[in-house]
């Protein structure tokens, strides 16, 4: 089977965080061979990222090695795309529906906070899926993210096979019923960070 791996990079970051905080991070060069290991070879990879427009010579680093060849690199195509800053003035308690102001307790009040989000990694994602259908059998997808939901819709009742590289958390279940596999990375962690002493080396952005 041919199959075409798409990452949601803030899906992967942030549940790194939860697991591990900032000092500890996934390899993608191992992700990609425990992806190849239980699922079958790749055919071809995309990493989509919503960065911000300052420079950082770090974070360039980390893109550009994982567009290194393999084995030194999980080879995998960069796309990146923009922030959007937001104004936010409250938001809304989750468990008890309560609208929370919110403010800076610096600011005396005077101060305006805004928060950035990624614009475009979803509808890169989905567009992927779909420009390259006729050249995969099975879709790879490392996000939950369930606004995907039309587009694997349609890649599946078109014959496409879904699996999941994914997290159990903060995974659509719109998603998992679609999935015809899924690989649970959380049962996965020493490998992918090197704890195991498998292959691969710790590269971090």
């Amino acid at each position: 089977m041919r199959r075409l791996w798409l990452i949601d990079a803030s899906y992967i970051h942030a549940n790194n965080i939860a697991l591990f905080g900032a000092n500890r991070r996934i390899d993608y060069l191992r992700l990609r061979q425990l992806i190849e290991q239980a699922l079958g070879p790749l055919w071809r990879g995309y990493f989509l990222n919503g960065i911000q427009d300052e420079p950082n010579e770090g974070r360039d680093r980390f893109h550009n090695w994982l567009q290194t060849a393999l084995p030194q690199g999980p080879n995998l195509i960069v796309q990146l795309y923009g922030l959007k800053s937001e104004r936010v003035r409250h938001a809304w308690c989750a468990d008890c529906g309560t609208r929370v102001e919110l403010a800076c307790p610096h600011g005396n009040g005077q101060h305006r906070l805004h928060n950035q989000r990624q614009m475009g990694v979803d509808v890169g994602l989905a567009t992927l899926a779909l420009i390259h259908q006729a050249r995969y059998d099975s879709l790879v997808l490392s996000s939950g993210d369930g606004d995907l939901i039309d587009a694997i819709t349609h890649i599946t009742e078109a014959g496409k096979d879904l699996e999941l590289a994914v997290f159990s958390t903060g995974v659509s279940t719109e998603l998992q019923s679609r999935a015809a596999r899924v690989l649970w990375l959380d049962d996965h962690v020493p490998a992918l960070t090197g704890e195991a002493g498998g292959p691969g080396t710790d590269h971090r952005p």
